[in-house]
């Protein structure tokens, strides 16, 4: 294929359009062709099939575009790819009296952030080729974003069901465009998880139920996060710990991300010691306190009544019982 996009009129590289989305400060960038995800859909629909998606029934819409982009985006040639990273090198606090809130979320929200720079990039590549049609996506629409990272070259679908990068580790967004404009695709890197089952050993749920396939029904951060019933299963809430928004277990415990470099991102530093903050403290939120302190955050996904929930929960693991369910 041409690694030019002549469809419309002037010559545009893939190799211009990384270098324009590193100096926007993505971390990395990757390209693939906009097709559809044939192997990739057969396991989404095995994955449905057992359920393991819980009560998230918006996966189950938009089957066909989730996986042929062109169904998403007429004529679709291309999906450029991009990763931002969010780690930041702070330990979390080792106490049962701290609510611990993963890592992606102790910052502002990342959608806002990454979308805007992605929409400079989209403008840019118009610019360079006269005119694109095309859309920006960032977690949001029937995107995978972890297939077309993984088929542009960005890393590998690790046992966890985390993309991987032998350079970032773990810790980042993705985004993507969806366009027009054909670009010279990059290739897939080869699974780098080996032997490796610390993700699966270390679980506190056992969610991650065989190598690459997470039950989101007993993984802390759905339990956390997408689940709205009232009350989580006693067995379940408690293997939870101290964990009150997401979880980062499987992504602490790899050894990839051992060299994950630090984020460049001021908007994705902890906020108000959100990462060190006490059970005690967390428990006296207020519903109108969460809306004004979280109005700008992902876990505003909780909403208060989860929050509260998942609160309650942690404060009744402080004193760990011998009678947990195994």
């Amino acid at each position: 294929m041409s690694e030019e996009g002549t469809q419309h009129g002037m010559a545009l590289t893939s190799t211009d359009v990384k270098s324009k989305a590193r100096s926007l400060g993505f971390e990395a960038c990757g390209i693939s062709k906009a097709e559809e995800l044939s192997e990739e859909a057969r396991r989404l629909e095995t994955w449905l099939n057992r359920g393991h998606h819980g009560t998230m029934s918006w996966m189950e819409r938009h089957f066909d575009k989730r996986i042929d982009p062109r169904k998403l985006v007429p004529g679709a040639k291309s999906i450029v790819s991009v990763m931002d990273v969010y780690y930041q090198a702070i330990e979390q606090p080792d106490s049962p009296e701290i609510g611990l809130i993963s890592r992606y979320a102790w910052g502002q929200d990342y959608h806002v952030v990454v979308k805007d720079r992605l929409h400079i990039l989209f403008d840019w590549i118009g610019r360079q080729v006269g005119e694109i049609a095309g859309r920006v996506f960032v977690d949001s629409a029937p995107v995978m974003d972890k297939a077309w990272a993984a088929r542009s070259g960005l890393g590998w679908i690790g046992k966890h069901s985390n993309l991987l990068n032998t350079r970032l580790g773990s810790w980042f967004f993705l985004g993507e465009i969806i366009c027009d404009v054909e670009l010279e695709a990059d290739g897939p890197i080869p699974d780098h998880c080996g032997t490796c089952t610390r993700c699966i050993d270390a679980c506190p749920t056992h969610a991650i139920v065989e190598p690459y396939v997470v039950d989101a029904n007993r993984c802390i951060s759905y339990l956390t996060i997408e689940h709205r019933e009232d009350d989580i299963r006693t067995d379940l809430a408690d293997r939870m710990d101290n964990w009150i928004f997401g979880c980062d277990v499987c992504q602490d415990v790899c050894p990839w991300n051992k060299f994950s470099p630090t984020t460049t991102e001021p908007v994705y530093l902890p906020s108000a010691n959100i990462e060190s903050t006490t059970l005690e403290d967390w428990s006296h939120l207020t519903a109108s306190e969460f809306e004004e302190r979280f109005s700008r955050s992902p876990i505003s996904r909780a909403r208060p009544l989860g929050f509260a929930r998942n609160v309650r929960l942690a404060r009744r693991n402080e004193s760990p019982s011998e009678s947990k369910a195994d």
